[in-house]
C-alpha cells in the first residue's frame, strides 16, 4: 500500500476466472494454444498481403491494420492472464494495470473506427466501382488509418487518466481477468457518475457513431446490390462484403451490450466472458474469416504454398 491508503495503491489483485488449480492449468493450456493461433494467423495474413502484389489494395491495407490491432489487443491481455493462471499471488502493479487499460481500451477503440473505414471502402467498391481507384487512393487510405489510430488513442488516454485519478481507498481486488475499465471504476470509494458519463460519451463517439456509419454504408450497399440485374452479379457484390460484415457483427454486438449502459451492465461473469471474447476469440477468428470466405486470399495462399513446394523440391534435387 501507499503512504495514503485513501488514494493510492501499489498493486491490484486480479481474481480471474477460477481458484481451482486443475481448472486454471486446463485454461492455461487452452488459452495458450488459442493465443499462439491468434499470433500466427494474424502475422501470416500480414505476411501474405506484403508478399502478394494482387493484395496491395485498400481493402487489404485496412485488413493489415486490423490484424495488427487484433494481435496487439490479444498481447495486451493474454500473456498476463496466462501468467496468473500459474501464479499463487495474482497481483498486477499499479502502473502495469494502467498500461493494460490504456492499450486494451485504445486498441478496442481503434478497431471500431477501423471497421467503419473498411465499411466505407466496401461502399465505394460496390456503389461506385468505376471510380474506386480514384476515390480510395493511397493518401486517403493512409489518412483514414491515421484517424482510426489517433481517435482510439486519444480516448484511451482520457479514460485511463480520469479512471486512475479516482481514490481507490483500500480496494485492490479487481473481480476480472484484466484491468478492464468498468471493473477498475467499480473499485472507487467515491461517486463515479462523472466517469460513467465519460464512458457513455466515449461509447457514443467511438462505438455508436462508427456503428451508425457502418449501418448507413450497408444500407446503401444492399440497395445497390438489389438493383443489379444478374444473379451472379448480386452474388459477387455480396461476396465482397461478406467477410467484413461477419467481423462487424462479432465486434460491435457485445461492445454495445457492455458499454452503452454502465448502470445496466451485465454480470461480472458475463463481463469476463465478453473480455475473453474480444481478447482471444475475435482476434483468432478474424484471419480465418478473411481466409475462408475470400477467394483472393485463398488464391494467394495457394500461390505461396506452390512457391514453397517448388522451392523445397529444388533443394531436394
Amino acid at each position: 500500500m501507499g503512504t495514503d491508503n485513501q488514494t493510492w495503491v501499489h498493486e491490484f489483485i486480479l481474481l480471474g476466472l477460477s481458484r481451482d488449480w486443475d481448472t486454471q492449468v486446463s485454461l492455461f493450456v487452452l488459452f495458450l494454444l488459442m493465443y499462439l493461433v491468434t499470433v500466427l494467423g494474424n502475422f501470416l495474413i500480414i505476411l501474405l498481403i506484403r508478399l502478394d502484389s494482387r493484395l496491395h489494395t485498400p481493402m487489404y491495407f485496412f485488413l493489415t491494420n486490423l490484424s495488427l490491432v487484433d494481435v496487439s489487443y490479444a498481447t495486451s491481455v493474454v500473456p498476463q492472464l496466462l501468467a496468473h493462471f500459474l501464479a499463487a499471488h495474482k497481483a498486477i502493479p499499479f502502473l502495469s494495470c494502467a498500461a493494460q487499460l490504456f492499450f486494451s481500451l485504445g486498441l478496442g477503440g481503434i478497431e471500431f473506427v477501423l471497421l467503419a473505414m473498411m465499411a466505407y471502402d466496401r461502399y465505394v467498391a460496390v456503389c461506385n466501382p468505376l471510380r474506386y481507384s480514384a476515390i480510395m487512393h493511397t493518401g486517403l487510405c493512409s489518412r483514414m488509418a491515421i484517424v482510426s489510430w489517433v481517435s482510439g488513442s486519444i480516448n484511451s488516454v482520457m479514460q485511463t487518466v480520469i479512471t486512475f485519478q479516482l481514490p481507490m481507498c483500500t480496494n485492490v481486488y479487481i473481480d476480472h481477468i484484466s484491468c478492464e475499465l468498468l471493473a477498475v471504476v467499480r473499485l472507487a470509494c467515491v461517486d463515479t457518475s462523472t466517469n460513467e458519463v465519460a464512458i457513455m460519451a466515449s461509447s457514443i463517439i467511438l462505438l455508436m457513431t462508427p456503428f451508425c456509419l457502418v449501418l448507413l454504408s450497408y444500407i446503401q450497399i444492399i440497395s445497390t446490390i438489389l438493383k443489379i440485374q444478374s444473379k451472379e452479379g448480386r452474388r459477387k457484390a455480396f461476396h465482397t462484403c461478406a467477410s467484413h460484415l461477419t467481423v462487424v457483427a462479432l465486434c460491435y454486438g457485445m461492445a454495445i451490450f457492455t458499454y452503452i449502459q454502465p448502470h445496466s451492465s451485465p454480470s461480472v461473469l458475463q463481463e469476463k466472458l465478453i473480455s475473453l471474447f474480444y481478447a482471444i476469440l475475435t482476434p483468432m477468428l478474424n484471419p480465418m474469416i478473411y481466409s475462408l470466405r475470400n477467394k483472393e486470399v485463398k488464391g494467394a495462399w495457394q500461390k505461396l504454398l506452390g512457391q514453397l513446394s517448388g522451392f523445397t523440391l529444388k533443394l531436394k534435387t
